[in-house]
């Protein structure tokens, strides 16, 4: 029996496969200058990011947020859409 997760827009997105994308699109540097966390930091790899964050809730809280920000344009506290600012 498959459960529909309407309401979850992480549904079907693994860990690794938001890492993997969020690393693509601000590489190593910007990622952590983005999510403050040593495993970004020093001698970063997919591998040990995945280990410290499976172990670390509020880390990979922090990546699921920045995930669907950049990726989804959700606001990050919350589930109203990100709007773009207006140039002056």
């Amino acid at each position: 029996m498959s459960t529909k997760q309407e309401n979850n827009p992480l549904h079907g997105i693994t860990l690794e496969m938001a890492v993997t994308r969020l690393v693509e699109h601000y590489g190593w540097e910007g990622l952590a200058q983005k999510i403050k966390i040593n495993c970004f930091k020093s001698d970063p790899s997919i591998n040990s990011s995945l280990k410290f964050l499976r172990k670390t809730q509020w880390a990979r809280d922090k990546v699921e947020s920045l995930y669907l920000y950049t990726f989804e344009k959700k606001s990050p506290r919350g589930n109203a859409k990100v709007t773009p600012r207006a140039k002056a």
